[in-house]
């Protein structure tokens, strides 16, 4: 009988163990499925997002999220014209929050859409979904909540540190060369007006006015600076022009007013004092942005 039960209770052991084992491991992977995830806490309240999302489509603030090395499989049509993103969405395709079948199709783990867009407890079905309203973040605090967002806040704070510490260098060698009371100004052609820029409306104005702490003409200071942006028409350039002037030029409209004499006899003209940024490169306040005009102020107000 001892050798007919020993075998039996050997195999009920063994049989005991694997199942132990099995469910050692299915508690595991349930512990490791748990951790997958993070709390988001967004602005319309908490949102379970991945801790490592592989297929993102950003309806808004790609450029942040390419910052950060973020894979974006959907993308705006605006960030997508955009020529400094070009290499690094040769693989998104365009979508809007109206097309959700197009959405539907891209498979993503994670949609970043604007406070104002339509459809998105639609988009929130289909994965989870965080929204931003624009400008209520400055431009260095919104890249720090796409660094929360994406689980990278370390490589997102420590870049804003690094960044402000730069311009701010930049801003003191600046000034000491074109002297602390001159005045820059950042002015966009349009096809029948002209738009001066505040301290926070992108194209550098962020760079110029926050971090290197240049200062604005008067009157643009008196009409663009709440505002973020005033539209004027041609007769008046001249009024809003700085001693410096940074031209934001949109290579989709008439440009012919540099030919006019009205242009050519603003004092920054004559002086060789007019740099010039391609509006298309120029919109957002992303770091891939704001690094490349870092660098182009520099060398050019410098003449590194």
């Amino acid at each position: 009988m001892k050798k007919i039960l020993l075998p039996f209770l050997l195999l009920l052991v063994l049989i005991l163990g694997a199942c132990s084992e099995k469910e050692n491991e299915s508690q595991s992977a349930e512990a490791e499925k748990d951790t997958e995830t993070i709390t988001y806490e967004s602005e319309t309240g908490p949102v379970e997002v991945p801790k490592d999302p592989q297929r993102i489509i950003a309806l808004t603030n790609g450029p942040n999220v390419l910052a950060l090395e973020g894979n974006i499989v959907g993308i705006d049509e605006w960030t997508n014209a955009n020529p400094l993103f070009e290499d690094k969405l040769k693989d998104a395709e365009i979508v809007t929050e109206d097309n959700l079948e197009k959405v539907l199709e891209l498979e993503p783990d994670l949609i970043i859409a604007g406070s104002h867009m339509k459809n998105i407890d639609k988009l929130s079905e289909i994965a989870p979904t965080v929204v931003y309203t624009w400008g209520k973040l400055d431009y260095l605090e919104q890249q720090v909540e796409i660094g929360k967002l994406l689980n990278k806040e370390k490589e997102a704070t420590d870049w804003v540190a690094d960044f402000q510490e730069r311009t701010a260098a930049a801003g003191e060698k600046i000034r000491a060369k074109i002297g602390e009371d001159a005045t820059v100004s950042v002015i966009e052609s349009g096809n029948k007006e002209f738009y001066v820029f505040g301290d926070n409306y992108a194209r550098g104005t962020e760079i110029l006015y926050q971090g290197m702490g240049l200062k604005m003409p008067a009157k643009v200071e008196e009409l663009a600076l709440e505002s973020g942006v005033y539209t004027f028409s041609s007769e008046v350039l001249p009024d809003f022009a700085g001693d410096y002037v940074i031209f934001s030029k949109n290579p989709d409209v008439d440009n012919s007013f540099t030919e006019t004499e009205l242009w050519k006899n603003i004092p920054a003209v004559k002086n060789g004092q007019v740099f010039e940024i391609n509006t298309k490169a120029s919109t957002y306040s992303d770091p891939i942005t704001l690094e490349t005009l870092l660098m182009y102020y520099e060398e050019s107000f410098l003449g590194n």
